[in-house]
C-alpha cells in the first residue's frame, strides 16, 4: 500500500480504530527489534518503516483530537 493510500485509510479511522493500529505497529515494531538482535533480519529497513508509520498514525490521532 503507497503511503498517501495509508493515510487516507488511517483518516477514516475512529480514536480507538487508531489506537489499535497503534498497538499492533508497536508490537511489530519491537517484533522487529528482537529479530535485528538476534542477528535474524531478513528485511532491516522495515524497522524503519515501522516507526514511520508509528509517527503517521500518532500525528493523525492527535489531529483528530482537536
Amino acid at each position: 500500500m503507497k503511503t498517501s493510500e495509508y493515510v487516507k485509510s488511517l483518516r477514516g479511522k475512529d480514536a480507538k480504530a487508531l489506537a489499535e493500529e497503534l498497538t499492533a505497529l508497536r508490537r511489530e515494531q519491537f517484533n522487529l527489534r528482537m529479530q535485528q538482535g538476534a542477528g535474524q533480519a531478513t528485511k532491516p529497513h522495515l524497522v524503519r518503516e515501522a516507526r514511520k508509520k508509528i509517527a503517521r498514525v500518532k500525528t493523525i490521532a492527535r489531529s483528530q483530537v482537536k
